[in-house]
């Protein structure tokens, strides 16, 4: 990992000069495409700090040996703390990726640092709506504590459904949703070090959960999909959204959430493919509503379907070329049921475990990039 004190990546010059070091055989067709010299390395840059990775560290070396020539660079040693996310390494060989210091941070600003503590981020029986009549008292404190927990989520995937649901009234907060924010603050104060492990693993196969309530908001009645991919056994992404529109049926809300899935694993298979890893099989797909299952292979349309023509021809084009697979699973197996709705104590713990949220060991801070 190294930090730039002087490079101003903004620069057109700047930016080129950078890639020119990096890979001097890059390729301009298409743009931001440079084929890397072997063994390959990957650099991810954001402004002034750079993480660099590869199989060889003499490789590695001689990249930051370049760039220092060319710019001021501090070479901050192994990855421990990058844009807020704190990497501590795991007996296995892992990483545990927390934000427990960005965490402490947003208690302390929203003065609840010593608050008592919840086992869950929101009441299983919460039904947060936009219809009471008291607002609460100061809205831009709501929109700054709500958008700070959205940059929790990067490594805390089980409190996503709940800031999904506390940023829909961020134009018009009340006093109830403001109680559901400290909800979540409560939760997150009694589990700071707690973050998401990436093991390494030989497994290479990919597998989605994806699921949805069905018209469980009380203000418009729109479902809300959720969907978690699985790299082997890590988790690398989750989402929880509200749909664009409302769904006339419960295989209509799952078959959207289908179809969200599979797009979000088009995407990742060819990136996968530009770090140089090969997927043993087509990705699977894992759904508890039989109904959109079946109609993955069903070649029938009927006028239940036409409300989401488009999604069934994606989602089948796919399954048909055989670039992905969908499978029943008993709803007591799905993994995404926590990205949909609220849920009891036992059920979250479960969910929690599954998605490989875990304590972390107390450690020094290093330095920050």
């Amino acid at each position: 990992m190294v930090s730039n004190k002087h490079l101003v990546l903004g620069l057109k010059s700047s930016a080129t000069l950078f890639i020119d070091l990096a890979s001097p055989q890059q390729s301009l067709t298409p743009p931001c495409s440079y084929p890397l010299l072997q063994p390959p390395l990957f650099v991810l840059v954001y402004v002034d700090d750079i993480l660099v990775t590869g199989s060889c560290s003499s490789a590695i070396k001689s990249l930051i040996h370049s760039l220092h020539q060319a710019f001021s660079l501090k070479d901050l040693g192994y990855l421990h703390y990058f844009l807020g996310i704190e990497a501590t390494k795991t007996e296995s060989g892992g990483y545990h990726l927390h934000q427990s210091k960005y965490i402490l941070d947003q208690l302390k600003k929203a003065n609840m640092h010593d608050c008592k503590t919840m086992p869950t981020p929101m009441i299983s029986s919460s039904k947060l709506s936009s219809r009471d009549r008291s607002p609460y008292s100061a809205p831009t404190q709501y929109r700054s504590i709500v958008g700070a927990l959205q940059y929790a989520t990067i490594t805390r995937p089980e409190i996503t459904f709940s800031v999904n649901k506390v940023c829909q009234f961020m134009q018009n907060p009340l006093d109830t949703h403001w109680k559901a924010v400290k909800r979540i603050l409560r939760y997150l104060s009694g589990t700071v070090s707690h973050g998401s492990i990436i093991n390494p693993s030989s497994n290479f196969n990919l597998a989605a959960y994806c699921d949805s309530d069905w018209g469980l908001d009380l203000d418009d009645r729109r479902s809300t999909s959720g969907f978690c991919i699985f790299f082997g056994s890590n988790l690398v992404t989750w989402s929880s959204k509200k749909q664009h529109v409302v769904s006339r049926s419960s295989t209509e809300a799952e078959y959207r959430c289908l179809a969200a899935t599979v797009a979000e694993l088009t995407w990742i298979q060819p990136l996968l493919s530009e770090l140089r890893i090969t997927i043993p099989r087509p990705p699977t797909i894992y759904c508890d509503n039989m109904s959109a299952v079946l109609l993955t292979a069903n070649p029938f349309f009927h006028s239940r379907t036409k409300n989401f023509e488009l999604d069934l021809h994606f989602v089948r084009e796919k399954v048909l070329a055989k670039q992905m697979s969908v499978h029943h699973v008993p709803a007591s197996d799905q993994l995404a049921d926590g990205l949909t709705k609220a849920i009891s104590t036992p059920s979250f713990a479960q969910f929690k475990s599954k998605l490989c949220v875990l304590a972390s060991k107390p450690t020094q801070l290093g330095g920050e990039g």
